[in-house]
């Protein structure tokens, strides 16, 4: 909740649709700046990753590294965005 409550302070908004899939999407073309969440499978967001890094984009896992796929945890960004939510996300989330 302290990873959410800080975003919901420090930007112009937060906006969840439901899906990993479809918040990926939307990182993709450029309607959200970022995406985090934990507790994923595979098929979550294995589509959404890849659309995301063919636009461009920067896709991680909450360490920094590539296990998003199957590490059960993606954090994705535009690209510009990408360290500084990182850093935010590790702060409240790797404890």
């Amino acid at each position: 909740m302290a990873t959410l409550e800080y975003f919901i302070l420090n930007s112009h908004g937060v906006r969840r649709p439901g899906s990993a899939a479809t918040d990926l999407a939307y990182v993709a073309c450029g309607r959200f700046e970022a995406f985090y969440e934990y507790s994923l499978q595979a098929w979550d967001v294995a589509a959404g990753s890849f659309l995301v890094k063919q636009a461009g984009g920067a896709v991680c896992d909450f360490k920094g590294g590539d296990d998003y796929i199957f590490g059960k945890e993606i954090i994705a960004s535009n690209g510009l965005v990408q360290e500084e939510f990182k850093s935010v996300v590790q702060k409240y989330m790797l404890k």
